[in-house]
C-alpha cells in the first residue's frame, strides 16, 4: 500500500529514507515531488499539510501526524472523516523534558541575570532559593507533561498540574475550569503543554497571568510555552513582562513563525526565544512508530493514540 509524505519545511530527503529503512516492503511518495495516482494513497504522513489535500485522495484510510501538535490538520474544514492518529514517541518526550527543564533551571538560578552581569563585567551573587521553595505548575498533563513533571519533580520542585478531565497522576491534579484560580494562584513558574482547540485558543493571557502567585520565592511568576503559538496572546505577555506582572518567560512556539523580525518579543526584558526545536521529531522514530502502526493496521488490529475530533487531541 502506498504512503504519501507532506513534511512541510522539514528535511524530505532524511524522512523518506528512514521510512523506506523502516517498511522497505512499502511504497513512500513525496508530495510536490514525486508523481503518484491519488486513487493509490492509503496512507498520508503529514505536517502542517496544504488545506484540500487529504480530501483529494479517495481512497485515503489512515492519517499520521508527524508532530506532537494536530491542530494544523484539524484545521482544514475538508478534512475527511478518517482515523487521525497523533505522535506519541519517548525520544519526543525525553527532548520535550530537557527543553522544559534546561527552561526551569534557567529562570530559578537567575541565568539572565548571570549574563548581563557577565557582560557589564560585574560580580555579584543573587538569592538563591530551594527548589523545594518553587512551585512548578503544569498545565495540560498530557504525555509530555507527564514525562517533564517527573524530571521536574525528582530536581525537588513542588510540582502540580492543572487538566480539563480527570486522570491518574502521581502529583496533585486540579481539574476543570473551577479549579483553575487555585491552581494558578499557588503557581510560581507555569509551564504550558496544552493542546491548542478553540477551548484554549489564547489561554495565556493577560488574566491567566495576573492570577498567576505574586509572592513566590522568585519574586514573581514566570511562564513556559511550548504547547502552541495559538496559546498565547503575544502583545499580552509583552505588557506582563514590561510591566513586571511577569518576572520571566520562555516561548519556544508563536503564533507566527518563523517569528517576524520587527515583533517586539524579541525584546522583551527576561525572555528566552527558541525556534520551535523543543522537541522535534526523530525521523527514525516515528517512522518505526507509524511502520508499526501500518503493519498492526493491516493485520486488523486497532490503531494506537486516535485523535478524539470533539476534544481536539
Amino acid at each position: 500500500m502506498t504512503a504519501l509524505l507532506t513534511t512541510a519545511n522539514w528535511d524530505s530527503d532524511a524522512w523518506m529514507h528512514q521510512l523506506r529503512t523502516a517498511a522497505p516492503d512499502r511504497r513512500f511518495v513525496l508530495e510536490g515531488v514525486d508523481a503518484y495516482d491519488p486513487a493509490e494513497i492509503r496512507y498520508a504522513l503529514t505536517w502542517k499539510p496544504p488545506q484540500g489535500l487529504l480530501s483529494s485522495l479517495p481512497n485515503l484510510e489512515v492519517i499520521f501526524n508527524l508532530g506532537a501538535g494536530v491542530d494544523a490538520v484539524l484545521s482544514d474544514p475538508d478534512l475527511p472523516d478518517l482515523p487521525l492518529v497523533r505522535l506519541v514517541d519517548e525520544n519526543l518526550a525525553s527532548r520535550m523534558t530537557e527543553w522544559v527543564t534546561l527552561q526551569v533551571l534557567a529562570h530559578h538560578r537567575g541565568t539572565l541575570t548571570y549574563l548581563a552581569q557577565q557582560k557589564a563585567h560585574r560580580w555579584h551573587e543573587e538569592p538563591q532559593p530551594l527548589a523545594s521553595e518553587v512551585r512548578v505548575g503544569f498545565l495540560g498533563y498530557g504525555v509530555l507533561a507527564q514525562h517533564a513533571a517527573r524530571v521536574i519533580g525528582a530536581l525537588g520542585f513542588a510540582t502540580h498540574a492543572w487538566s480539563r478531565t480527570g486522570k491518574d497522576a502521581d502529583i496533585k491534579l486540579h481539574v476543570g475550569a473551577d479549579a483553575l484560580p487555585e491552581f494558578l494562584a499557588n503557581t510560581d513558574i507555569l509551564v504550558v503543554l496544552l493542546p491548542l482547540t478553540d477551548a484554549t485558543r489564547k489561554i495565556i493571557n493577560a488574566d491567566l497571568m495576573a492570577g498567576l502567585a505574586q509572592d513566590g520565592a522568585l519574586g514573581g511568576p514566570v511562564v513556559i510555552n511550548a504547547g502552541r503559538g495559538g496559546l498565547q496572546d503575544e502583545d499580552d505577555i509583552v505588557a506582563a513582562l514590561n510591566t513586571n506582572v511577569l518576572k520571566g518567560a520562555s516561548l519556544d512556539v508563536f503564533q507566527t513563525e518563523p517569528l517576524p523580525a520587527d515583533s517586539p518579543l524579541w525584546t522583551a526584558p527576561n525572555l528566552i526565544i527558541t525556534p520551535h526545536n523543543s522537541a522535534v521529531s526523530d525521523p527514525r522514530a516515528v517512522s518505526r512508530y507509524v511502520a508499526r502502526q501500518m503493519q498492526a493496521f493491516e493485520a486488523g488490529e486497532p490503531l494506537q493514540n486516535v485523535v478524539d475530533r470533539s476534544r481536539g487531541y
